[in-house]
């Protein structure tokens, strides 16, 4: 009985777990979506976009604003604590206290979407884009390495100003991708869901990938380097692929 009891117990925590991670993105995604709205009439936001990828994936956009400067693409992340990261990095650290925890790079996390929307908005071929991550919790971000903006969510709607000094789109342009996006969303039941499914299954075979010393990204094998900053791992393949772990 005592077995069942701690089965079932373990159970519950991974779905309040879960669940907890699920709600605290989606305060941080409604925060951002306040913020955006007072940008004004020349911007069009839309929020929490799925959509299909040329190879049958999905991306999930957290928000895309459309002005005629361009599409700016952020990606919402809800942390507190101390947050490190490298854009080159595979994943970037929170630290609270004396605990640390690991998370998806979410420069590079966003690039794939800025990818995604290039595919779709293809006969849109003279739309600049601007990638932007926002940190919408009480995180502080300490010492981050990235040519992306990786900035608070008070800086949000000064930070895409600053960047809209030369149009690139026509008020046409901008009605014109809205509807395009809005009728490329998938919107069925359940999708959301497969969506986060495929990207569990994707950071597991990675960290499988890893652990065997088998690079992620092209299947090479991993060997062990010596660098300025010490000992790492390093793909057999550089300098075609450029993929490193520590340690």
């Amino acid at each position: 009985m005592s077995i069942l009891f701690l089965l079932i117990f373990a159970v519950l925590f991974i779905i309040l777990k879960r669940n907890s991670a699920n709600i605290k993105g989606s305060v941080g995604e409604a925060k951002v979506n306040a913020t955006l709205h007072a940008l004004g009439a020349e911007y069009v936001a839309l929020h929490d976009v799925l959509i299909r990828n040329a190879k049958g994936t999905t991306s999930q956009i957290d928000q895309i604003v459309l002005s005629e400067y361009g599409i700016f693409v952020i990606e919402t992340k809800h942390y507190k604590g101390w947050v490190f990261g490298d854009e080159k990095a595979d994943n970037w650290m929170q630290v609270i206290f004396k605990e640390k925890h690991t998370f998806r790079n979410p420069v590079k996390q966003n690039w794939t979407h800025v990818y995604a929307l290039k595919n779709a908005l293809a006969d849109f071929p003279q739309a600049t884009y601007y990638p932007i991550v926002v940190f919408a919790g009480d995180a502080t971000l300490k010492g981050i390495e990235s040519s992306v903006p990786v900035i608070y969510r008070h800086a949000l709607n000064d930070t895409i100003r600053a960047a809209s000094t030369q149009k690139c789109l026509s008020s046409d342009d901008v009605l014109r991708i809205k509807a395009l996006l809005e009728s490329k969303a998938i919107t069925e039941k359940g999708a959301k869901r497969h969506h986060v499914q495929s990207l569990q299954q994707d950071i597991t075979e990675r960290r499988v990938k890893m652990e065997n010393l088998i690079c992620p990204k092209c299947n090479g094998e991993l060997k062990l380097r010596n660098g300025k900053n010490g000992t790492f791992y390093g793909c057999a393949n550089y300098p075609r692929c450029r993929f490193t772990m520590p340690y």
